[in-house]
């Protein structure tokens, strides 16, 4: 049974997304305040971290960026903010996913859901692999076994999505996605979500493989279609 910690200083909030996750078969633990919920997050061995951004104590924020220092477990971002500031510094830190308040519940399932199986899968292909599966493309390697990946022989860290994302792309070079088709692929989402998810992925991969952002020379940008990565 997935185990899932919830911390969400709005009680009601709180019990409401427990109750329809233990109905779905999720085990679920909830804490109230950021100071302890960053302690259990680094303490305990958890499938998925739902962060509130705002909170008591230490923020959604710097949860996720101390849980991403030493895990890849998902993390879903809770926040009633809509701006966009606070989903890019979100994705940014390595949220998987943000969601916005209100939601419903079954949105918030869904989205669990996606995200817990498409990381089983992962983990479980990386688990029984035998040789490691590696993509060199212009200075550019990519290791899908070991999850790593060096540019110009310099290795650099990628979140979770960051790197499912940039492996998608290389494995099609030269062939046009479009934002709907990258989220439903990577994010494993239809119509739930929002596919700015997408562009904000596209710009920290950038930021880590491209000597110019400006001028990429590895992910295009095709205006009014979506992106395309160049070999």
């Amino acid at each position: 049974m997935n185990r899932i910690l919830i911390v969400e200083d709005e009680v009601a909030i709180a019990e409401l997304e427990r109750d329809y996750l233990e109905l779905s078969g999720f085990q679920v633990e909830i804490e109230n305040d950021g100071d302890t919920g960053l302690a259990r997050a680094l303490g305990e061995e958890f499938d998925m971290y739902i962060l509130d951004l705002m909170l008591p104590g230490t923020d959604g924020f710097e949860i996720c960026r101390r849980i991403r220092e030493v895990k890849n477990t998902p993390i879903l971002m809770v926040s009633a903010k809509k701006d966009d500031i606070d989903k890019i510094r979100g994705l940014g830190l390595g949220a998987d996913d943000y969601i916005t308040k209100p939601f419903s519940p079954s949105e918030l399932v869904a989205r669990v859901k996606a995200h817990l199986s498409r990381y089983e899968r992962l983990i479980g292909s990386s688990a029984n692999a035998q040789n490691n599966d590696v993509i060199e493309i212009r200075g550019i390697r990519i290791d899908k076994t070991a999850r790593r990946v060096w540019i110009n022989d310099e290795e650099k860290q990628f979140t979770t999505k960051e790197f499912d994302l940039l492996t998608f792309l290389a494995e099609h070079p030269n062939h046009v996605f479009t934002k709907e088709e990258l989220f439903r692929e990577i994010w494993d989402m239809e119509s739930i979500g929002d596919i700015a998810t997408v562009t904000v992925h596209i710009k920290k991969i950038r930021e880590k493989i491209e000597l110019d952002t400006a001028k990429p020379q590895y992910i295009e940008t095709i205006w009014g279609v979506g992106y395309r990565f160049k070999v």
